[in-house]
């Protein structure tokens, strides 16, 4: 039985690879831009090894892929070509007309994708959690709070942010945005370190803070690839629901368990438990 699993996983990290070849290929004919071509085989290639790494028991198998991804797409596509992929980028090119960039980082990491994936984007690709990570509190130490709200102001804040430059037609919007891009990243990290401290808890930023969690959400909820529980083997022991760093009840197998669709595939859970219970 372990072996299967091991063999269904092995393929499920073929299955996510030729998922982003798909994307990758279509983009580059469609488009006729070989930058598609390179950035989604880099990124499918990347999740792979992750997976494969995991299956190996590599400790840092995730986290590889987070840097990996993160760092690609903060530094190179963020830094170097001026292009803002935070949500106010994904406005900007939307409200041009655009499908391009942002438009379509978006669609596939955090509309469409999470359906495939839920929030896969967040334990593997976020140039944000990529650092809150590194920090001591994996697992958070306190209750949840009931801050959930705040996710809605900010996604709300960066609407009305792109609109008003629209609205007053603002010149050079690329490079306010590109601005833009460099101090929301800045306020997020210094916001993500303060909460992290402040609550013990890593992930306080995505759970509350983070507006990308407002396109993720309602698709996750239908996520194909998910952790499920083996029922005949689970002991009720606790230690997953400890471990988890978004507060998953993962011995629940309904969609509708407790934090479902904030499950970020970081497979803590499957680590930690005595009896190979989640996969």
């Amino acid at each position: 039985m372990t072996k299967l699993r091991e063999i269904k996983n092995f393929m499920l990290s073929a299955f996510i690879w030729l998922i982003f070849e798909t994307i990758a290929i279509t983009l580059y004919i469609t488009k006729q831009n070989i930058f598609y071509l390179f950035n989604f085989s880099y990124i499918g290639t990347s999740i792979a090894i992750g997976f494969i790494l995991f299956q190996l028991q590599y400790q840092y198998a995730r986290r590889v892929t987070q840097f990996l991804v993160g760092s690609y797409m903060f530094i190179y596509l963020g830094l170097l070509c001026n292009e803002n992929m935070q949500i106010e980028g994904f406005w900007y090119y939307l409200f041009t007309g655009v499908f391009e960039a942002a438009t379509i980082h978006y669609a596939v990491a955090k509309i469409f994708g999470p359906i495939l994936f839920g929030r896969g984007w967040c334990g593997f690709a976020c140039w944000t959690a990529m650092i809150l990570d590194l920090l001591p509190y994996k697992a958070p130490q306190q209750p949840r709070k009931k801050w959930g709200y705040i996710k809605y102001i900010t996604f709300l804040l960066s609407f009305v942010f792109v609109s008003t430059l629209f609205a007053f037609k603002i010149k050079n919007m690329e490079t306010i945005l590109f601005w833009a891009f460099l101090m929301g990243n800045a306020l997020y990290y210094i916001i993500g370190i303060i909460l992290a401290f402040k609550l013990k808890d890593n992930r306080a930023f995505c759970k509350y803070i983070c507006p990308i969690t407002v396109f993720l959400k309602p698709m996750s909820y239908f996520s194909l690839i998910r952790i499920k529980c083996d029922k005949s083997k689970c002991v009720s022991c606790g230690k997953c629901k400890n471990v988890c760093p978004m507060n998953v009840d993962m011995t629940d197998n309904s969609r509708k368990r407790k934090n479902g669709t904030e499950c970020i595939l970081c497979m803590e859970c499957t680590k930690i438990c005595p009896k190979s219970a989640l996969y």
